[in-house]
């Protein structure tokens, strides 16, 4: 009876050591409907998030990104977005920019939908990609669902080429005064010298559209703080903008969103709220608690 039970499962078994060694690829597959999710999406933003940007063609706009689902996954270049760009693209409100590094979901609940700032996951076409995963099979016809390359796979793959286009186009957008929110609690840096902020927006910024450059270096509530403004990499983006001849200032945990921070850490000693006589004392010696530094 126990051949014959092990003999009936072994079909199941050889399925299952297949699928876990059927992943090409390091990164995630392609996420299940992807067309009614990114479709879905489109029609949310045009009709609830933000109806004051003007009609969109939503089939139009699906229509345009799904060729790169043609592709070969590891020959999928940012120019194979630009149709998809150019149907979904609006205007960015001034002052209202928010780039980040290491900082995703922070970014996205202080924003609010738009609400407060407006990141590239909140504009129309940023929306439509954000933590969705895609692409075609290497040797076949239709989506692979398995795996999906990332940059260590191959340079020109459908994710990666997508947020470089969306990354180079918000930032052409983008004007007034430019906020960055920088993780200064990452243990490789807060400033990713290699990165998207660094190779496809800082480079892509329109000077005459630029009033100055904000930074908020934000430390994780009870971790340690790796970098500050003025120190290791954050010094070093502090240098390039001052080369590139922007108006900038840095501030360590901006206010507003360490108290969005501290909403789940209220408990927290990095939380305890400060009586007025101890804030006025850290305003005498603001530039020693919290140093702006800049031009």
């Amino acid at each position: 009876m126990a051949t014959l039970g092990l003999a009936s499962s072994l079909p199941l078994l050889l399925l299952v050591i297949a699928g876990a060694g059927g992943a090409r690829w390091r990164g995630e597959g392609t996420t299940p409907h992807l067309q009614s999710i990114i479709l879905g999406r489109c029609a949310e933003h045009v009709a609830l998030l933000n109806p004051e940007q003007g009609e969109k063609n939503c089939t139009a706009i699906w229509e345009a990104f799904k060729v790169v689902l043609d592709k070969d996954p590891c020959s999928v270049f940012p120019s194979d977005y630009d149709l998809f760009i150019n149907l979904s693209r609006h205007s960015i409100p001034t002052d209202k920019s928010l780039f980040w590094e290491n900082n995703h979901l922070l970014v996205t609940s202080y924003a609010e939908n738009a609400r407060r700032f407006v990141p590239l996951c909140s504009v129309l076409y940023g929306r439509m990609g954000d933590f969705l995963s895609w692409c075609r099979q290497e040797n076949a016809s239709g989506l692979d669902y398995q795996s999906c390359p990332t940059s260590e796979d191959c340079e020109n793959n459908p994710v990666d080429s997508f947020w470089k286009r969306a990354s180079m186009q918000y930032s052409r957008d983008s004007s007034g005064v430019i906020y960055v929110m920088l993780n200064g609690s990452e243990p490789t840096g807060a400033y990713p010298v290699k990165g998207f902020f660094a190779d496809f927006e800082i480079p892509y910024f329109q000077k005459d559209k630029i009033t100055r450059i904000e930074i908020w270096v934000m430390h994780e509530i009870g971790r340690p703080k790796v970098e500050s403004c003025g120190e290791g990499s954050v010094k070093i983006l502090e240098e390039r903008l001052k080369e590139m001849g922007f108006q900038y200032s840095c501030i360590n945990d901006h206010l507003p969103v360490k108290l969005l921070k501290c909403v789940d850490h209220s408990t927290h000693p990095d939380c305890a709220l400060k009586s007025h006589g101890e804030r006025e004392a850290e305003g005498e010696a603001g530039s020693l608690k919290r140093p702006r530094c800049g031009t």
